[in-house]
């Protein structure tokens, strides 16, 4: 880790077989050439598009992931409240689920001598899943952390509606890191440093199939839109890949985002 900053590479929502296959293909020259200190994904779709099994999360492990923030779908697999229960699992839920109490929307993760807090919430519009504020949820994590020796505060808002994260982000200006957005699976070109020294973007993308309707097999999604009966989501285990991330640089002094810049590449899997 560079004395002047802190680099941590996040990937946007990982969106089953093959985009944990780009993962794992990809992300070994990206560290290579990027040296991130930590490396986050978002893992909420990385069980055949819906949700995180054990299998699943250890692959991308393998592959070279140091922590996973999650989203609306964390609980939808049988397994997902023993992963979330677990305390050493290297996972995140959103700390604003209403009804679901496994797991941590927070944690400290150790980072050399100095460590971050990821910290993981949900939007509320636009959204089937039942969430309180994310605006008041950071509030009491903020003063939950307050006067704990942190060199960065970093934000996966897994949300679907732009305006929800833009508010967000000029919300907790000057008082976190970073705010990543994600959900959308759609990249956005709006990375910037807000005047306060926050990193923002309004989504980082997906890493998941190119040539599909964000990340599930596009004749299955035309289909539905085109005909009352509906089919199944399923995702192909072929195809090319796009992989979406950003890097984001802190400034472990003044806890200030010094640097974003997206990361965008593509593989055949």
């Amino acid at each position: 880790m560079s004395q002047q900053q802190i680099k941590i590479l996040f990937f946007g929502d990982v969106v089953g077989k093959p985009g944990r296959k780009a993962l794992a293909a990809v992300l070994p020259g990206l560290k290579k050439e990027l040296q991130p200190d930590l490396v986050v994904a978002n893992a909420e779709n990385i069980a055949h598009g819906v949700g995180i099994t054990s299998k699943t999360m250890e692959e991308c492990r393998q592959a070279g992931v140091d922590f996973f923030t999650s989203g609306n779908h964390a609980f939808k697999k049988p397994d997902a409240l023993n992963i979330f229960a677990d305390p050493d699992a290297p996972l995140i839920r959103p700390a604003n689920f209403i009804d679901q109490q496994a797991g941590a929307g927070s944690r400290i993760v150790p980072i050399g001598k100095t460590s971050v807090l990821m910290v993981n919430l949900n939007g509320q519009v636009f959204i089937e899943e039942k969430f309180s504020s994310p605006f008041a949820a950071i509030d009491t994590i903020l003063a939950q952390y307050q006067g704990a020796d942190l060199a960065g505060i970093f934000v996966d808002l897994h949300a679907e509606a732009t305006s929800e994260k833009v508010a967000f982000g000029w919300y907790v200006d000057g008082r976190i890191s970073a705010v990543i957005g994600t959900h959308t699976h759609v990249p956005t070109a709006d990375e910037t440093i807000l005047p306060k020294g926050t990193a923002y973007i309004t989504d980082a993308g997906m890493v998941g199939l190119k040539e599909s309707v964000i990340g599930v097999d596009k004749e299955i999604i035309l289909n539905n839109f085109t005909n009352t009966k509906t089919t199944a989501h399923d995702i192909p285990d072929h195809g090319v890949c796009v992989v979406n991330a950003v890097l984001v640089s802190i400034d472990p002094i003044t806890h200030r985002s010094t640097g974003i810049r997206r990361i965008y590449r593509e593989i055949s899997i």
